[in-house]
């Protein structure tokens, strides 16, 4: 198979990088997630890279692109561990394009692509524990529309966002609304998350809501399995960056007057980081590849990339720490917001232990099928 990218990723890569190093240092990042953790000049900045309007269609104001370039746009942010959900983003403009009406597309597609509107999808509840399928939102028909009641948790950015994409139950069986931050009945309250970034719990009570499709529970899982891949290609910028701070670290810091680098046992432990990174890679790349596959396989590939992610993404960070030693858990050296970033990454979308489990159960139904 042809893993080469085209001149045209390569330069999409070339231009996201470039913003990274020179508009999105450390220093801005710490301002950024000091001051709250979402930063709107930031996000019309990827904007106006075109970005936000990746999986929207040229004739919408977007690029019209696919599931590789955005692994190649979120790897170069996860090189940089921007705080900005553009992963949301990614979310609303696959979900919005894919399942909504005309009107609501009219209404939101031009807005998310020219950075003027933030949308982000508000799916999680306390009592679910990663099974998106559970949820108690209901929404009940109006006289112009629907409206909603529920409490939606860990929503990305979810009291500066403009709108959210809310799962509720109508009729007994899920679907998908659009509700504006502003409307009626809206309230949030927002926190910041251990990695810098900032969410919100959001409240909706009879809040006016617009509807997206009926089949929710479809679309739903499309937004997660966009998401998951979107995630697991940050999550790789930010292994690859943190090898690079930790062999840089191994190469200055000495020890009995030698570079500790030059030590076998810590070599060693470096390579191992590498070939987890690589694994991450490769399967990472089989996410996004997998991600316009039919539903059954497309969640197949989703389940075992996030596992493979999630173990790595562990290995790496840890390796990290104990290679630096203490300084490494310090808010003043970068190697731990990166850290911080692997954790967060771990969690989203559900955690290893939760794909592991999907992973089993895929694997049981295959046998099923064969015996």
């Amino acid at each position: 198979m042809d893993f080469d990218f085209t001149d045209e990723q390569e330069q999409l890569r070339d231009a996201v990088r470039k913003w990274v190093d020179k508009g999105y240092n450390f220093d801005r990042r710490c301002g950024i997630a000091k001051a709250g953790g979402f930063s709107r000049e930031a996000y019309g900045q990827l904007a106006d890279l075109g970005l936000a309007g990746l999986y929207i269609s040229e004739a919408q104001g977007g690029l019209g692109m696919g599931p590789v370039e955005g692994m190649v746009v979120m790897e170069e942010l996860g090189r940089g561990i921007v705080l900005e959900p553009l992963v949301q983003t990614l979310i609303a403009g696959g979900v919005l394009s894919g399942y909504a009406p005309a009107a609501v597309q009219d209404a939101w597609l031009s807005k998310i692509a020219s950075g003027e509107g933030l949308v982000v999808l508000a799916y999680q509840e306390r009592a679910a524990r990663y099974k998106f399928e559970n949820c108690e939102a209901k929404a009940t028909p109006a006289q112009d529309g629907w409206t909603l009641s529920a409490t939606k948790s860990i929503v990305p950015s979810g009291d500066q966002a403009d709108a959210f994409i809310v799962p509720a139950m109508a009729n007994g069986k899920m679907a998908l609304f659009l509700v504006e931050r502003a409307a009626a009945g809206v309230s949030t309250r927002g926190y910041g998350t251990q990695d810098g970034a900032r969410a919100a719990e959001v409240m909706l009570n009879n809040a006016p809501a617009s509807l997206i499709t009926l089949d929710g529970l479809t679309a739903l899982a499309h937004a997660i399995d966009i998401g998951i891949a979107a995630s697991c290609a940050e999550a790789v910028g930010v292994m690859d960056k943190t090898l690079a701070i930790t062999v840089e670290y191994m190469n200055t810091r000495k020890q009995f007057g030698v570079a500790i680098s030059s030590f076998q046992a810590l070599r060693h432990r470096v390579a191992d980081m590498k070939m987890q990174l690589e694994l991450a890679r490769s399967m990472s790349y089989y996410a996004s590849l997998k991600l316009n596959a039919p539903a059954e396989e497309r969640r197949r590939a989703m389940a075992r990339a996030k596992y493979q992610l999630g173990v790595s993404m562990r290995f790496v960070g840890q390796q990290a720490v104990q290679l630096h030693g203490g300084i490494a858990v310090t808010d003043e050296y970068i190697v731990s917001h990166y850290f911080k970033k692997l954790t967060q990454l771990e969690m989203t979308f559900g955690d290893t232990l939760h794909h592991l489990g999907e992973v089993s159960r895929q694997m049981q139904d295959t046998a099923g099928v064969f015996a």
